[in-house]
């Protein structure tokens, strides 16, 4: 069950801000109460009544044994009263269920809470259609952005880059965490989600570059990311391609299969159109 931090936490990611009353204003109008009906309590019997229950299910116990030899250890320990003669007694009959300290003990560690996923990257929607995701906490600069737009104009996409954003998990710190892989994955589809509101349809991921613990939240293989269900693609960092002339000319194919795809998904546009 999502706890109400965890429930702010998602509806931050979404872009949705959640208004919480602070202050009761003068002469306001008080909210109304629901009023629940309850359900009627079954009448208490009497004390007469409860004694005769009593000694009913004293007379259905059923009697002990007569001991053949009386010895030492039988007499130091007297018959345990039934239910009833406890009751009637006062005494409190030892429990004869099993020791169930270890369950609880290793049900206690399974819900302790544990460390958040920590990551970072920067992302864009192009056109509203292909995300583009660069791992790390720093945006792109200009010669980033400028090796970027080339490498598109190489595939045949001609269109102007977006604004680029940052997401950084975990978005509150000291919140229990239970599940960090799991947690993590609802925060970001909570985040595409919500930026569902500003035109991002996306129909394809495209990465540059890897991190260990977005690679295991967005878990990439073989072409598609499951978390969102979309094709995927993934080449080096903007940085390591600008380094290098060899893996920019690597690179090349890839660009023409993309510009393909583009063009392909775009006309599906116009036909549905």
């Amino acid at each position: 069950m999502t706890s109400e931090p965890q429930r702010l936490q998602y509806l931050e990611a979404m872009g949705l801000t959640a208004w919480v009353s602070r202050y009761v204003l003068p002469n306001a109008r008080s909210t109304p109460a629901c009023d629940w009906e309850l359900p009627e309590a079954a009448p208490e019997a009497d004390h007469g009544e409860r004694l005769h229950a009593l000694l009913e299910e004293a007379r259905e116990q059923p009697a002990a044994p007569r001991p053949e030899a009386p010895t030492q250890e039988r007499a130091a320990r007297p018959p345990r009263p039934g239910k009833a003669r406890a009751a009637l007694l006062g005494d409190n009959p030892p429990s004869t269920e099993p020791d169930s300290g270890a369950e609880e003990t290793a049900e206690l560690a399974a819900q302790a809470p544990g460390e958040a996923l920590r990551f970072a990257f920067q992302v864009a929607c192009l056109e509203g259609r292909w995300l583009l995701v660069l791992p790390g906490e720093q945006a792109p600069g200009r010669p980033q952005l400028m090796l970027l737009a080339n490498l598109l104009r190489a595939a045949g996409i001609d269109s102007p880059l977006p604004v680029f954003q940052d997401f950084r998990w975990p978005l509150q710190e000291g919140l229990p965490v239970h599940e960090p892989l799991e947690e993590a994955r609802e925060g970001l589809k909570a985040f595409i989600a919500g930026a569902s509101r500003r035109g991002w349809a996306p129909c394809r991921l495209l990465m540059f570059g890897q991190d260990d613990i977005l690679g295991r939240v967005l878990s990439l293989e073989g072409g598609h990311c499951p978390l969102f269900d979309l094709p995927a693609w993934q080449s080096p960092s903007l940085s390591e391609l600008s380094a290098s002339a060899d893996a920019k000319r690597a690179l090349l194919p890839q660009l023409l299969e993309l510009g393909a795809a583009w063009r392909d998904a775009a006309g599906e546009v116009s036909d549905d159109r």
